[in-house]
């Protein structure tokens, strides 16, 4: 072994080579950057000749991650800066998305003299132990957590998904005090077709904000939900406040925004003006209208703008402005910036988030991580959109339409933006009343032996579906197993008629739909695990033994496939005589034709005195589907 050259700058620059953490050098004013580690090198694939370039220009992405400025102000001063578990996203070559969360330090690099050379940064790779323990404070919350759960129920259940416009809201409660806040929001669907939107904020923390938050909001939601106009609505929560003395002072801002034409009044009671983001991305805050907090004056003047397709505005609390370390102005031009950045797309990077969700969790995020925050903070978001259309089906009246009507009703309420279980609700009920009309149907006096499906999104955040067909009923040819068509989607929507004729059948449901706020519980987010891929609709049973005893069933469970699916079950087990575990958690669409299926096998198995252990994981389609109907079933 060679002797250790001890002081050799050879010695020390291989063994920084080989830290087990990432280093870089840059020098000079554009940041070039001159060296770096082993550790660091895995995250440039795809990033050739990186040496001698600014790092903004080999890590472009980081700069509306806010990570630059880091760097360039540390040259500047020549004071050191750190970050404790901040997101980032890195560009991979075959286009994926690496995030990690780092800790990290940036000091000055010095000359012998003392002058600024450059920066040196370093970071720990800290991502296992974030998930894990955002895992477990999850986990907590769900068990412990009052606070959180009280909040919960006080906010809104979730935003209405409306024609014209896309709603999103988080909120964060204050760092310094776990106590439930008095921020509130609220997006409230209005006879007229237009949306009210509002923050407040209750002066403090506790219990009794909590308590005097939840009075002001249902009383101001009550009379904008009836139509009253701002100035109305906002004196009766005025009156209530005087009668309160825990609301005097409270602050409030309203807008009623037309989706139609983009008219838009609001009033500042006491509050910060509303951020406007327009489609090409630049931002204006409104004027204030020079109203005062509740129970002060009684003032409450309103003003009036307009959103144009593509137009974003945001509503907020005084909590993202009043950060430690930042004056008031600095940080509402920060605000604009940094909402921009997250509306564009051009922070973090989260395709599957609407503008208005990612400026309302990405913006506290990358704000907040960089200073803290004392107070509770409440974002409330509303993009201007162009309206979905009507979808309109007209199918052949047979089972093979059931597949196509499926990824049709998929494709548009991904569209108009609902949640994937508003999706699955309306899937299982629309099929279970195409599959009525395709197999009931036939040979009326139209002649036509259709289905038409009809699907439209209403100004109150409803969809409204028919299904018609255009024939009389008659037995089917074959031995059915349907039967609970009718039940099931009763029980999954929130209104259903069926209205026969001469002509045919007409059955309409309506399901309102909602997507959640964010009520955050930190700043360092960890997305939840992706969707399962897309089913192809083909039904695959898997065999994971040599035994038999257990199977695993996969892909779409309807008309078409349950029969085989039956059969299958009691073949694999002699007619209900064998024991089988059948896991179900793989299933994507459980009609009542395939509950029907199962509840026979399950009775055959009865007969034989043999077991069938049908189980799900939790919160899947068959398991939801298995609990609606009561099957008896094991929850994985």
């Amino acid at each position: 072994m060679a002797a250790e050259r001890f002081g050799d700058p050879d010695v020390i620059t291989s063994a920084a080579a080989q830290m087990p953490f990432i280093i870089v050098v840059c020098a000079g004013p554009e940041q070039r950057l001159c060296w770096f580690n082993e550790e660091t090198r895995a995250l440039l694939p795809g990033r050739d000749n990186a040496l001698g370039r600014p790092l903004e220009e080999v890590f472009t992405e980081l700069i509306d991650q806010r990570w630059m400025e880091s760097f360039y102000r540390v040259y500047r001063t020549g004071e050191p800066a750190t970050g404790a578990e901040w997101r980032i996203h890195l560009n991979r070559p075959d286009g994926s998305i690496h995030e990690m969360y780092l800790n990290w330090t940036i000091t000055a690099w010095r000359d012998e003299d003392g002058g600024i050379r450059g920066v040196i940064g370093g970071a720990f790779d800290v991502t296992e132990i974030v998930r894990g323990r955002v895992a477990a404070e999850r986990q907590a919350e769900r068990l412990h957590d009052v606070v959180i759960a009280l909040q919960s129920e006080l906010l809104p259940a979730g935003l209405p998904v409306l024609p014209g416009v896309q709603l999103a809201a988080s909120y964060l409660l204050a760092d310094s005090d776990r106590a439930a806040g008095g921020d509130w929001f609220d997006a409230i669907s209005r006879p007229d077709g237009r949306v009210a939107l509002v923050v407040g904020d209750v002066v403090g923390h506790g219990v009794t904000a909590s308590a005097v938050m939840g009075q002001l909001r249902a009383v101001l939601q009550d009379r904008l939900e009836a139509g009253a106009e701002i100035v109305d609505a906002l004196a009766a929560v005025d009156r209530f406040a005087r009668r309160v003395p825990a609301a005097h002072a409270a602050t409030v801002c309203v807008a009623v925004l037309d989706p139609g034409d983009g008219s838009l009044a609001y009033c500042t009671a006491g509050h910060p003006s509303p951020l406007i983001i327009t489609a090409g991305g630049a931002t204006r805050y409104l004027p204030g209208t020079g109203g005062m907090p509740l129970a002060t004056t009684g003032h409450f003047p309103v003003a009036a703008d307009r959103l144009g397709v593509g137009d974003l505005l945001l509503l907020y609390s005084d909590g993202i402005l009043e950060r430690p370390d930042r004056s008031v102005p600095a940080s509402a031009a920060e605000l604009a910036r940094v909402a921009a950045d997250a509306a564009a797309g051009r922070a973090l990077h989260e395709p599957d988030a609407t503008p208005a969700e990612r400026v309302c969790t990405q913006t506290v995020e990358l704000l907040v991580r960089a200073t803290g925050h004392s107070d509770d903070i409440t974002l409330l978001a509303a993009q201007r959109v162009a309206p979905p259309p009507v979808l309109d089906m007209l199918l052949p009246a047979e089972l093979t339409s059931l597949r196509a009507s499926r990824r049709s009703i998929a494709g548009w309420l991904e569209q108009v933006g609902a949640t994937t279980d508003d999706t699955f609700v309306l899937q299982h009920a629309l099929g279970e009343l195409m599959t009525n009309a395709i197999e009931h149907a036939f040979g009326g006096e139209l002649g036509r032996d259709e289905v038409a499906l009809r699907l439209l999104l209403t100004p109150d955040g409803r969809v409204d579906a028919e299904v018609t067909d255009h024939g009389r009923w008659r037995e089917p040819a074959r031995q059915s197993l349907r039967g609970r068509g009718l039940a099931l989607t009763s029980q999954l929507v929130e209104t259903l008629r069926v209205v026969p004729a001469a002509t045919g059948t007409v059955a309409t449901v309506t399901h309102p739909l909602t997507r959640p706020a964010h009520v955050l519980t930190g700043v360092n987010p960890v997305g939840a695990p992706g969707l399962p891929p897309e089913s192809d609709g083909v039904l695959l049973i898997e065999q994971p033994d040599d035994d038999g005893s257990r199977i695993t069933v996969k892909g779409d469970i309807d008309a078409t496939t349950a029969e085989h699916l039956q059969q299958e079950l009691l073949h694999r087990t002699r007619g209900g005589n064998l024991p089988l575990s059948v896991d179900l958690t793989g299933v994507t669409h459980l009609s009542s034709a395939g509950v029907a299926a199962l509840h026979h096998v399950v009775e055959r198995h009865r007969t034989g005195n043999a077991e069938l252990d049908l189980h799900a994981a939790a919160g899947s389609p068959a398991e939801i589907v298995l609990t609606l109907v009561g099957l008896p079933r094991r929850v994985d």
